[in-house]
């Protein structure tokens, strides 16, 4: 039984990555294929120095993307994307600057939306990328050589 629930944690967990990672490798494709677009967008929003913040924020999400897929600094590669998701949510779900209530609802859903999607990265912070990672696989290496060094207690009779 115990095998059965390893294995379903490892599929769980695996496919967890990828649901987050798929979202921000999105968001990521569309920056780079628009990138004149998506930083005159960033200015009239008000980010500071949007050219420079552009390639900040591709760069958090390839770092942040390609940790989740591997399973590779998952820990480090969930807040990467937790940090763009942060500055971009402040940035361009400002929902408390709407008087128009149609976009005011809009900007919230928007906002609460990448509340969970934090509180989803918030979780793979805590808990890391499961057994089937690199992270995992480097941990179970570890284990196996930590029990294996150990010397062996024998009582004397």
């Amino acid at each position: 039984m115990q095998q059965l629930a390893d294995v379903m944690q490892g599929m769980v967990t695996l496919l967890a990555r990828l649901m987050v990672a798929a979202v921000f490798a999105s968001a990521m494709a569309n920056k780079v294929l628009q990138f004149s677009s998506t930083a005159a967008y960033m200015a009239q929003e008000g980010v500071p120095v949007p050219k420079f913040a552009l390639f900040g924020a591709i760069g958090l999400l390839l770092i942040g993307c390609l940790s989740l897929i591997l399973g590779a600094w998952t820990r480090i590669g969930a807040l990467c994307l937790l940090g763009f998701l942060a500055a971009a949510t402040f940035y361009f779900h400002d929902f408390w600057k709407f008087v128009d209530p149609g976009q005011r609802q809009l900007q919230t859903i928007q906002f609460m939306k990448n509340l969970a999607i934090g509180g989803g990265l918030l979780s793979i912070a805590a808990y890391g990328g499961g057994p089937w990672s690199i992270d995992g696989w480097i941990a179970m290496k570890q284990e196996e050589a930590g029990t294996a060094s150990k010397p062996r207690v024998t009582a004397k009779t």
